[in-house]
């Protein structure tokens, strides 16, 4: 029905709903032939770092020459299992690896495609490795202990305890009885005589160094001692 010879609107339709949602195209996805083994991954993953060889390997508007096999796959003549780690480090952003894989070995990968997070993660992991290794060959902590033995008389004991500094502490009393019966002296002054083990903690990589002992200052198995 018109009003006034006007004649009436015409309906228009809904607009076509967005295709964005649509999953991502084969195009996306990348096969890398690395050493003779073919790894599937994505473009995204691969431009994780973008300073990379491996993103610009896959970047339409590098000009880094590369060569592809039969099936399409790009040809990497590196090797394949210090590899897979850079290459999950780029999937998930962590360092995994097997107990037969060395961090020389993944830090050398890591340089080569220029990864530049994970060559500092590689690194850091590689030095505390051989802290550990360095602890443990030293004992706890990594440091080592220095054994001194010192002989004295009953009267300088309490002075020669107290007067202990830069670090040596007491470890041991040990009476290997007195003056008089060690060099069959006379008279009646004879004095308790003792050795006293004393102990000081140094760095693992300390130089330590000191003067030759003296005739109070004795190595242990001299006296055929242990501690």
């Amino acid at each position: 029905m018109t009003t006034n010879g006007t004649p009436p609107p015409t309906a228009t339709s809904a607009p076509a709903p967005s295709s964005s949602a649509a999953p991502s195209s084969p195009s996306d996805w990348v096969k890398l032939n690395v050493g003779g083994r073919v790894f599937m991954t994505t473009v995204q993953t691969l431009s994780k770092d973008r300073a990379s060889f491996l993103h610009r390997l896959v970047d339409p508007t590098s000009d880094l020459a590369s060569q592809r096999d039969s099936d399409g796959a790009y040809l990497i003549d590196r090797d394949p299992d210090n590899f897979r780690p850079v290459l999950n480090y780029l999937r998930h952003g962590k360092l995994v690896l097997d107990k037969d894989t060395a961090e020389e070995g993944v830090l050398e990968e890591a340089e080569f495609y220029n990864v530049r997070e994970l060559i500092a993660l590689v690194k850091e992991r590689i030095q505390q490795r051989d802290q550990k290794e360095t602890e443990k060959e030293n004992g706890a902590g990594g440091r080592k202990s220095v054994y001194r033995v010192l002989q004295c008389h009953e009267d300088e004991l309490t002075n020669l305890v107290s007067t202990m500094s830069d670090g040596w502490k007491f470890e041991q009393l040990i009476s290997i009885g007195s003056t008089g019966q060690q060099y069959n002296y006379g008279g009646g002054d004879d004095q308790a005589e003792f050795l006293c083990v004393v102990s000081r903690e140094y760095p693992p990589n300390a130089n330590v160094r000191g003067p030759e002992p003296s005739d109070r200052a004795k190595v242990l198995r001299k006296f055929k001692l242990s501690i």
